[in-house]
C-alpha cells in the first residue's frame, strides 16, 4: 500500500471559502436551512462537480459527492457544516472538505474504486437552530419521527417543515433519506481539545465518544423588593441556582478527567436590578465515556440540587433534555486508520473524544471510526478555533489512505 496525499492548497481553499459563508465579526453563524447553510450547500455541489464526483442532496438536506465503484456497498466519509452560534471555521467543516479533497485525490490518483465512496455534509449536528440533534444522520438511519417537521420550531417560532420548504426540500419526503447500503463511516474532525497539540502528536484515533446528558434545572423562589426585603428573609432563586452550579462543578472537578460539566445557559426572571429573582433556570451538560460514572455523577447533581433547594427554601425541578450513551468505535476500522497514519508518516495515539459527533449515532448501525487532528490551544466553539493547513492536509491524507484501503 502507498500513502495518498491530499493537496494542501486545494484543501486550504475549501476551508477558507466555506469559512466565509456565515462568518461575522463575532464568529460563525451557519444554521440548518438558513441562507448561509444554503450557500454552503451550493458551494459544495459546485466543488463536488469540479472534482468529477456525482453530487446530490437528499430529502433532509444532506449533501453527497459520490465516486462510483464497481462493487456493492458504500464507504462514507464526512461531517457537518452547521455551526454553533459564534463558532469557528473548522468544527465539522474540516471533515466535509477534507473528505471531498480526499475523494478528489483518490479519483485523480487511482481512478474507479471497487467499492463506492461518498463524502457527505450532514445537517443539524449542533442543534443550533432546531431541537433536532443529528437530523441528517437520523434521516439516513430512518430515525426521524414522522411528526418532527410539523412539530419542531426554532427560537423564532419557525416550523421545521417551513424551513425545509424555504430550502427547497419536501418535509413529506423525509423517510426517503434512509440508507441501507452503508458499509463503513469514517469521520475526520478537529480534536476540540489540546491533548494532541500539547503532546505533539499528529493524529488521534478515537476509541470512544462520551455519554452525554443535558438537563435543565429550574429553581423557583419568591419575587420580592430588592431594598425592602431583608437578606435573611429572601428566597432568592438565582442565589440558590448559583450555589447549585458551583457545587455541581466542584463535584465533577473532584471526579477528575475525563469527567466534564458545563452550566452554559441561564435565564433569570424577572431580570431587573431592583427585584429579587423569583425564577432561575440553567442548563447542565455532563459528559463521561463510562456510562456508569456519568450516571453516578448525575445522581450527585440531583442530590446537590435537592439539598441546596431545601437550604434556601426554594423549589427545584429537573428535566432531562438529552441522554446519549457512550459509543465505541469499530476496532477493525481503527486498525485501518492506524496503518494509514503510519503509511503517511504521521505519529498517532488512541484517545477518547470529549465532544459528541454524528459518529456516535452512526456507530449504532454502521462500523464507524474517527480520526482527530490537533486544535491549536485546544480552542473550539469559538472564533479562535484553528488547525494549521499542514495538520488539516495530514489528517485528510490519513483519511484518503484509509479510504483507499477500504475501497480498492
Amino acid at each position: 500500500m502507498t500513502a495518498v496525499h491530499v493537496d494542501e492548497q486545494l484543501l486550504g481553499t475549501y476551508v477558507t471559502e466555506l469559512g466565509a459563508l456565515g462568518e461575522t465579526p463575532d464568529g460563525m453563524y451557519r444554521f440548518m436551512y438558513d441562507e448561509a447553510w444554503q450557500q454552503a450547500r451550493d458551494a459544495l455541489l459546485r466543488w463536488i462537480d469540479d472534482a468529477g464526483l456525482e453530487g446530490r442532496v437528499d430529502a433532509v438536506g444532506n449533501v453527497f459527492g459520490r465516486l462510483p465503484g464497481s462493487g456493492d456497498g458504500v464507504v462514507l466519509t464526512g461531517s457537518h457544516v452547521d455551526t454553533v452560534p459564534s463558532g469557528g471555521k473548522y468544527d465539522g467543516a474540516l471533515g466535509v472538505v477534507g473528505g471531498l479533497a480526499a475523494l478528489a485525490a483518490l479519483r485523480a490518483q487511482h481512478g474507479t474504486p471497487v467499492r463506492t465512496l461518498e463524502v457527505v455534509a450532514l445537517c443539524e449536528e449542533e442543534s443550533s437552530r432546531f431541537p433536532a440533534n443529528f437530523f441528517g444522520t437520523r434521516g439516513m438511519l430512518g430515525l426521524i419521527s414522522p411528526d418532527e417537521p410539523d412539530r419542531l420550531r426554532d427560537r423564532d417560532g419557525v416550523l421545521l417543515a417551513d424551513a425545509m420548504r424555504q430550502a427547497g426540500l419536501d418535509p413529506a419526503a423525509v423517510a426517503s433519506a434512509e440508507r441501507h447500503d452503508l458499509r463503513a463511516f469514517l469521520e475526520l474532525h478537529i480534536e476540540q481539545g489540546r491533548v494532541l497539540a500539547d503532546e505533539g502528536v499528529d493524529v488521534g484515533l478515537v476509541e470512544v465518544i462520551p455519554g452525554i446528558a443535558w438537563e435543565t434545572i429550574t429553581v423557583r423562589g419568591r419575587q420580592d423588593h430588592a431594598g425592602a426585603t431583608p437578606m435573611d428573609l429572601r428566597r432568592d432563586a438565582l442565589q440558590a441556582a448559583a450555589q447549585m452550579a458551583r457545587e455541581i462543578t466542584t463535584a465533577v472537578e473532584q471526579e477528575g478527567r475525563p469527567a466534564v460539566v458545563t452550566t452554559g445557559r441561564w435565564t433569570v426572571e424577572p431580570g431587573q436590578p431592583s427585584i429579587v429573582p423569583g425564577l432561575a433556570r440553567f442548563s447542565v451538560d455532563l459528559r463521561h465515556p463510562d456510562l456508569g460514572v456519568r450516571d453516578r455523577l448525575l445522581d450527585t447533581v440531583h442530590r446537590i440540587c435537592a439539598t441546596v433547594a431545601e437550604r434556601h427554601g426554594v423549589e427545584v425541578d429537573v428535566v432531562r433534555d438529552k441522554d446519549e450513551e457512550p459509543a465505541t468505535m469499530d476496532a477493525d476500522l481503527l486498525e485501518v486508520l492506524r496503518g494509514s497514519a503510519e503509511e503517511c508518516g504521521a505519529s498517532w495515539r488512541r484517545m477518547p473524544s470529549g465532544a459528541g459527533h454524528d459518529s456516535q449515532l452512526m456507530a449504532s448501525r454502521v462500523p464507524t471510526a474517527m480520526v482527530f487532528v490537533p486544535s491549536v490551544e485546544g480552542r473550539s466553539h469559538t472564533p479562535a478555533e484553528y488547525t494549521s493547513p499542514a495538520d488539516c492536509a495530514r489528517g485528510a491524507s490519513v483519511l484518503a489512505t484509509a479510504l483507499h484501503r477500504l475501497a480498492w
